[in-house]
């Protein structure tokens, strides 16, 4: 077989393919966490779009594709096993066959992704792979929080400050588990660093707990599932649905004390995810528990759009063409899927 001519062409176009089968997952699956990395530069929304899709695949193990094609419960305990061993062992290599995990090991090379983050988020998606009914207590729904969205939130600000950083860890490298997550460079106080950190789990867990409460009835009736620990019999009271609504707000809080802190341009994307965090969390408040039970609350895609529309107006963005295209706009419209 003849040798490549221009071989770092061919890696080259290997990397960019890799980039784009993640960035089909990220397209075909979520409209809101979709639309809010549209509104970042081009680099940190591939990065994010690789993030996203290992996160989708695991996802689809443990509660989607996997089940629905007859996998049993050891069958799927067994392949989500393989490939967290595959995506924490990733970065130290230079090629993939799958073109996910190529795109993910570039982004958690340059990104200096902490395995631990990884390790913690594939401990949550084990807690879901049981038969029977499963009631979470206190302390489980804070690890799996933690696990399934917490650290979602984290890896996402290693992106964004990655972004703008001079120093990517160095290719073939992994990031050991007690590696600080500051970068060189960073003029941050320990108290900003603290803020953002605390800011970038907060807005996963308002993510997590929104997602919680409107679809109750889903995981509890097709499930056999109650994450709402302290609600009692099913359905949830009034009461406990808005101490929940309290805990979204008071994390809400916290990622917007975040977000002046983030690189600059990173900023209208994170505050558009929140404003729609807020408008669901707003709309989950307003609706009565016998109704949460059996639909799903939402915000529409104009709606959406709207949002992000007004986000970079006070951003001080003349158009929202800047960062999505008409073509991207009219899909979000027609597009009837909302995230997981």
């Amino acid at each position: 077989m003849p040798e490549p001519t221009h071989p770092h062409l061919d890696a080259e176009t290997w990397s960019r393919a890799a980039g784009h089968a993640a960035q089909h997952i990220i397209r075909d699956y979520s409209s809101s966490f979709g639309l809010g990395s549209r509104l970042l530069p081009p680099r940190v929304r591939q990065d994010i779009a690789h993030l996203y899709a290992v996160v989708r695949i695991a996802d689809e193990i443990v509660d989607g594709a996997a089940a629905e094609a007859g996998l049993s419960l050891e069958e799927i305990r067994a392949a989500l096993d393989a490939y967290e061993e595959q995506v924490c062992a990733a970065p130290s290599r230079p090629f993939h066959t799958d073109p996910v995990l190529h795109a993910y090991a570039e982004t958690a090379r340059r990104c200096r992704f902490q395995e631990e983050h990884l390790r913690a988020f594939f401990r949550s998606m084990r807690m879901d792979i049981r038969s029977g009914p499963a009631r979470f207590d206190e302390e489980q729904i804070r690890a799996y929080i933690y696990g399934s969205a917490e650290v979602i939130g984290l890896l996402c600000l290693a992106v964004f400050e990655a972004s703008a950083s001079d120093t990517p860890a160095s290719e073939g490298t992994t990031t050991p588990t007690h590696a600080p997550s500051s970068r060189s460079g960073d003029t941050r106080s320990p108290e900003e660093r603290a803020t953002l950190e605390h800011g970038a789990r907060a807005l996963g867990a308002a993510f997590q707990k929104i997602n919680f409460l409107r679809d109750v009835g889903k995981d509890y009736e097709h499930l056999g599932r109650m994450y709402l620990p302290g609600c009692g019999a099913y359905p949830p009271s009034e009461a406990a649905i808005h101490r929940w609504i309290a805990e979204i707000e008071e994390d809400l809080a916290a990622a917007r004390a975040a977000i002046p802190l983030l690189p600059g341009p990173c900023q209208p994307a994170v505050w558009t995810v929140t404003h729609l965090f807020e408008q669901v969390a707003e709309r989950l408040a307003q609706t009565p528990p016998d109704q949460l039970l059996g639909s799903r609350v939402r915000v529409s895609a104009p709606g959406k759009l709207g949002i992000a529309a007004r986000t970079l107006a006070s951003a001080g963005a003349r158009t929202l063409s800047r960062a999505l295209t008409r073509s991207q706009a009219n899909n979000l419209t027609r597009r009837r899927t909302e995230d997981d």
